[in-house]
């Protein structure tokens, strides 16, 4: 990466990014260029060259080089490289199906779907989620399930009631969901953190943390963890529900892509204390319909009641035509027909993003390694931002997401990525990646070239 051609190619890279240059801006001569790198012509040619195979400039003869005219366009000739977006494939989403699982609720329940129902959510429904959830290792009753409006409400509630513990701190990983960290920061919960990685979680800090601060229960996302894709082992899973158990901290579960794990063998933490030192929570929003705004949440019996107080004063019932079209679905076996189609779609599109960060990324840069979910995380370089790499791409039209707002104040970083899979078309995943690589060496050439006031182009 030393070689004179590809600092001269960097260089106008640069000044294309920050506009120095502009469509039709005529570049220097091969001569003035060799003058100001202290390079051979041959060195200035190459550079050139190379760029007039990216169609970023081209020749005239017995004129110079110029920028393309439609360099600024070129980069939208693919539309928008979405890795922003967190809701489900649209292009695999069961519209036609659930429209008449919803026609069939109206017919089926009538009055029944527009008027108040029961506050714990439909019995119905609720047995059919007790039967989906025996596939994700979760073994419970109806009577321990309560139905909510996303799972986002679940954790609100949560974060507000009280624990039979008695208690009041919260402990999350860190980086953890935003949505989370949004409902402790309007609650002035006191919140701990505890560093994540790819390599897990350090469970003698786990221990220590719960041993003295009295902590009231500890948010994970045990599987595909947002935003990093991590994923514990049942040893590591095993362990921190001992470790709970011992300290007396609630476990607030949030399995949320629990559905796409290719490992047969791996159990949710649940399934390690289903009596009820686990509260479980399954949302629909990822793998099925956001709109449908319907969650479950397994609690323990004793704090059933509890939450419902706290779920009435929220909204009294979660959506009844929701409630009865989903359990429909459920019930004649299209979700699971559906389930096995996106994950293959999500499993083969994270499988093309790891192949392409392998092969494209600069060496500098660490991302993680998810085997299936939405999401996968990317460290950027000490001297370049995840702000200005995001501010850059979207000139582009290629959106990806500034991970900072996933930390807690004390444990902010600043140059972290998120890349979702979920809504990119798989087509052009080599491409946004390739985008993305280019604009961090940009980035970092942008640094290394700060001192320098004057140059040829301006």
């Amino acid at each position: 990466m030393n070689s004179k051609y590809i600092k001269i190619m960097e260089e106008i890279k640069l000044r294309l990014a920050d506009r120095s240059l502009i469509a039709g801006s005529k570049l220097p001569s091969v001569r003035q260029l060799s003058e100001y790198f202290s390079c051979s012509k041959n060195t200035v040619i190459k550079a050139y060259a190379e760029l007039e195979k990216e169609h970023l400039i081209y020749s005239v003869p017995k004129s110079g080089y110029y920028v393309v005219n439609e360099f600024q366009n070129a980069t939208n000739e693919n539309e928008v490289i979405d890795f922003l977006s967190a809701g489900p494939d649209k292009n695999v989403m069961p519209y036609l199906e659930f429209q008449h699982c919803m026609n069939q609720a109206i017919e089926q329940y009538k009055e029944e779907i527009f008027t108040y129902s029961d506050q714990q959510g439909s019995y119905s429904l609720r047995v059919q989620l007790v039967k989906y959830l025996q596939n994700l290792q979760v073994f419970t009753q109806p009577e321990r399930l309560v139905v909510v409006s996303g799972s986002q409400q679940a954790l609100n509630l949560l974060v507000s009631m009280p624990f039979p513990n008695g208690k009041n701190n919260i402990l999350i990983e860190q980086p953890t969901y935003f949505g989370f960290i949004e409902s402790i920061t309007l609650q002035k919960a006191t919140t701990f953190g505890i560093e994540l990685s790819m390599e897990g979680i350090d469970l003698d800090r786990l221990e220590y943390i719960f041993r003295n601060n009295d902590i009231k229960f500890f948010y994970i996302i045990p599987r595909f963890h947002n935003p990093l894709g991590h994923c514990y082992t049942n040893n590591e899973k095993k362990k921190i529900v001992e470790l709970a158990e011992k300290y007396d901290v609630y476990i607030v579960e949030d399995d949320f892509l629990g559905d796409l794990d290719p490992n047969a063998k791996s159990d949710p933490l649940f399934s390690f204390n289903p009596s009820g030192r686990v509260i479980y929570i399954k949302s629909f929003s990822k793998i099925f319909l956001p709109g449908l705004r319907i969650a479950a949440v397994v609690l323990p019996a004793f704090m059933n009641n509890n939450f419902l107080r706290y779920k009435f004063s929220s909204d009294f019932n979660s959506s009844a035509l929701s409630q009865g079209a989903l359990e429909i679905y459920l019930k004649s076996g299209m979700f699971n027909s559906h389930l096995k189609k996106i994950k293959e779609v999500y499993r083969t599109k994270i499988h093309i993003l790891l192949e392409a960060c392998e092969l494209l990324l600069p060496a500098n840069t660490h991302f993680s390694k998810p085997t299936s979910g939405f999401y996968l995380s990317i460290s950027l370089p000490e001297n370049v931002t995840a702000k200005q790499v995001v501010h850059m791409l979207n000139e582009q039209h290629i959106y990806v997401d500034d991970a900072s707002r996933f930390f807690l104040p004390d444990y902010k970083k600043e140059n972290l990525l998120r890349l979702s899979i979920s809504q990119v078309d798989e087509s052009k995943i080599k491409l946004g990646v390739e985008r993305l690589a280019d604009c961090i060496a940009l980035m970092e050439s942008r640094k290394n070239h700060l001192t320098r006031k004057n140059f040829l182009f301006f």
